[in-house]
């Protein structure tokens, strides 16, 4: 979903420019599709406060373009909710954010599920399928210091805020000379905690930053040649039974085509590397006219071994270039990296 800062920010330099897709959302239903008087679907969403502002601007954006169409919101927490205190690498398991809420759709207690797409897992229950993508905001992270700072001019010992093992990796690869200290908790928790002193940064995701209206908080947008992203950073994913036609042509208005095609290969990716959080893994991909162009990494923990690649495709083949790199990852070394990363856990 687009922050209402996304327009105003487009045009103005290449930190805000740079991942704006071209083509635009479904602005109406599908022509001679009825879904009949009064129906209502349940949304099933996570409590945060970044949860409910995605859920929340895919119910107004359905309700819109289907005005005969009421969405309920229904919260549920997680098993990622409940385990604060620990790194979600240590906790293991895949879907930490999202079991639950796909749990509630098997069940028939909900009838689409809103998530943001880096947290669903590569493989989807039987019965359901994430493949309606709403246009995705910036993709990038964002660092925040309390100085104001840059990361390239944090000072020596500089303690950093983060427990995404991809941040780690490509942190610690960048400034072996700065102090990577766990953080976790929802934007507003992490946020505090920096204003407490506990840090000197943190690095958090720029979109949702942007959808919580926190986008003058930004100190930097970290470059993907810097910190590349996670896959399917900074877009959403919404889950739906698969049987379920009428909801399918319902999402369909606002599924973004430019988006889909992007994160098809970066979650390609992340299948043939059967990735998760325990992993230090990175993808984004990018449409340079028909052209698609994929960049992924693989690290350890430690940042000293990182695998970096880039390749272009054809946009009809996103998964093809998204397996395509992951086999050439895992032959350059990939495959030691994740037999140790797997070991360790």
């Amino acid at each position: 979903m687009p922050s209402k800062a996304a327009t105003n920010l487009q045009g103005q330099g290449k930190n805000q420019a740079a991942f704006v897709p071209a083509a635009q959302v479904l602005t109406a239903g599908p022509a001679g599709f009825d879904v009949g008087t009064g129906r209502r679907l349940r949304l099933g969403t996570r409590k945060s406060a970044l949860a409910l502002a995605q859920s929340n601007w895919v119910k107004e954006e359905i309700e819109t373009r289907w005005p005969e169409v009421h969405v309920d919101i229904v919260k549920f927490t997680t098993k990622g909710d409940k385990i604060l205190d620990v790194p979600l690498a240590k906790v293991g398991g895949k879907g930490l954010f999202v079991k639950e809420i796909e749990n509630a759709l098997l069940r028939e207690d909900a009838d689409i599920a809103v998530h943001s797409l880096k947290d669903v897992p590569s493989e989807i229950p039987k019965g359901l399928e994430v493949s309606i993508f709403p246009c995705r905001e910036e993709p990038r992270d964002a660092l925040i210091s309390r100085s104001g700072l840059r990361l390239e001019e944090l000072p020596k010992g500089a303690r950093i805020g983060t427990s995404s093992l991809r941040r780690i990796a490509q942190l610690k690869n960048a400034r072996p000379d700065i102090e990577v200290v766990s953080l976790r908790g929802n934007i507003d928790t992490r946020l505090r905690k920096l204003g407490e002193g506990r840090y000197d940064a943190v690095i958090l995701a720029a979109a949702g930053l942007r959808r919580l209206g926190l986008e003058k908080r930004i100190i930097q947008l970290l470059e993907p040649e810097t910190m590349l992203p996670a896959v399917g950073q900074g877009a959403l994913g919404i889950e739906f039974r698969s049987m379920d036609t009428e909801v399918r042509q319902i999402l369909a208005s606002i599924h973004h085509e430019d988006t889909s095609i992007c994160v098809r290969a970066e979650r390609a990716f992340l299948f043939r590397l059967e990735g998760g959080c325990q992993v230090p893994l990175g993808a984004l991909a990018r449409l340079k006219g028909e052209t698609l162009e994929l960049e992924v990494m693989l690290g350890d923990e430690a940042g000293t071994n990182i695998i970096r690649m880039k390749k272009q495709g054809t946009v009809d083949q996103p998964e093809a270039l998204g397996t395509i790199l992951g086999e050439q990852v895992l032959a350059a070394g990939g495959a030691e990296i994740l037999r140790e990363v797997y070991g360790a856990n």
